[in-house]
């Protein structure tokens, strides 16, 4: 073994997440009792009992963490952000309060076309600096890997701006950024008596343009009354997936309008939101091998009555993923610590299930199998946290846990250490 770099131990657990899909959620944990990471040139180097360390892996560099009992586990992985974007609405979310709906304050000229005017007008260096803030809040949560949408853009320079905005966030900050091309957002108000033209530039320009750049690795559409309708979504999809980008859908959010159906017709990466699912709609994502992405805080930020079906999907063998879907319009929150536990309120997944989709299942939702779990030779992306069990982290509803974040081996965030919860 090499000399490590990095030692972690005296903690309550380590969980490797390597079992597969299926397994009981405890069982696909992968717990180590006592365990201990090592670190070396950005891998992990041991993974198995603190009692078995080699000695002389332990040099003067090396660099020891006492977790202090606490557990540890694979960096957390978000598969559903729009974290670049200027402006705010918090009227928006008194009028909601107040009764209206996401329909009503969309129609009213507000909503995403709020957040485009926004967007549009400031400079890419604005853009850095507002979504710098929002990653490291991100980051301190123990999330060291991020998808990250366009979608506030909605013409080609707009789009291609947001797009490279994100390319120089993930030169800047140590978390992964994994972009994606969100055209398909909303029709933009200039545009909107002539939808087909909007479209025809997505296919025609926007999705060439941005391939050719090699800006986006998925391409995604939001199927809803007020924006897309399938037949679009369709278009628009098969022709990212033409230029080389992974299809993803907005699917069922407010509405049963058998997006999660389409998502399995053309084998999307994942499906995400689904409060409104049908029965025929989660069989069709089983068939066709589609994860679903779930943003619980967006059903309460929007005071929707109905939750996604997370435990109907789990029994179904869909693979689950959790997100924060941080926005400005439906999710004003970085807290992934309270995703976990609207998760378990709300959806219905138990404290095993929702630690899984935080971690293993965003990496399965992105087509990264190497991330979201702890193996001998994999990417050390870790989270030392200050309680001894995952149990207590949707239990202990809201609040941040997180002692530790290492990225690639690199301690990136270190907390004062504090009394262990849990």
């Amino acid at each position: 073994m090499p000399a490590l770099d990095l030692l972690i131990h005296n903690t309550s657990e380590v969980l490797c997440l390597s079992g597969e899909l299926g397994l009981a959620a405890e069982q696909a944990l992968s717990s180590i009792s006592a365990g201990a990471v090592g670190v070396a040139n950005g891998r992990i180097a041991y993974l198995g009992p603190g009692s078995a360390v080699p000695r002389d892996a332990i040099v003067p560099s090396t660099q020891v963490i006492d977790a202090r009992g606490g557990f540890v586990g694979p960096g957390f992985i978000d598969p559903h952000t729009h974290l670049v974007f200027a402006g705010e609405r918090s009227t928006e979310f008194e009028l909601r309060c107040r009764g209206a709906t996401y329909l009503d304050i969309a129609r009213a000229g507000g909503g995403i076309h709020s957040t485009v005017r926004a967007t549009r007008a400031a400079s890419e260096d604005e853009l850095v600096e507002l979504a710098s803030r929002r990653l490291s809040a991100l980051l301190a949560q123990g999330i060291t890997t991020v998808e990250v949408k366009s979608g506030y853009g909605l013409s080609l320079d707009q789009e291609i701006k947001m797009l490279r905005v994100i390319r120089r966030l993930s030169a800047a900050q140590p978390v992964e950024l994994i972009p994606t091309l969100l055209c398909a957002h909303a029709i933009p108000e200039e545009l909107g008596r002539q939808r087909s033209r909007y479209v025809d530039l997505c296919l025609r320009e926007i999705i060439p343009a941005v391939a050719e750049a090699k800006l986006a690795t998925f391409c995604d559409a939001f199927v809803d009354e007020s924006s897309f309708t399938a037949e679009e979504a369709r278009r628009i999809l098969c022709a990212g997936g033409e230029h080389g980008l992974i299809p993803r859908l907005h699917a069922d959010q407010l509405s049963d309008l058998r997006s999660a159906e389409l998502a399995a017709e053309l084998r999307a990466s994942s499906a995400d939101h689904l409060e409104h699912v049908s029965a025929a709609g989660i069989e069709a994502l089983k068939a066709a091998n589609v994860s679903a992405v779930l943003a619980p805080t967006s059903t309460v930020f929007l005071r929707q009555e109905r939750f996604a079906p997370g435990r109907r999907l789990l029994e179904a063998g869909v693979n689950i993923a959790l997100a924060t879907n941080v926005n400005p319009g439906s999710a004003m929150s970085e807290n992934l610590a309270l995703t976990l536990g609207l998760a378990c309120l709300g959806n219905g997944l138990s404290a095993a299930e929702a630690y899984w989709a935080a971690t293993r299942g965003g990496a399965l939702a992105l087509r990264r199998p190497d991330l979201g779990h702890l193996t001998v030779g994999g990417v050390a992306d870790l989270v030392v946290w200050g309680c001894s069990s995952y149990r207590h982290l949707p239990y202990h509803l809201g609040i941040n846990h997180a002692r530790w974040v290492l990225k690639s081996g690199r301690a990136v965030v270190s907390a004062e250490p504090g009394p262990l919860c849990g």
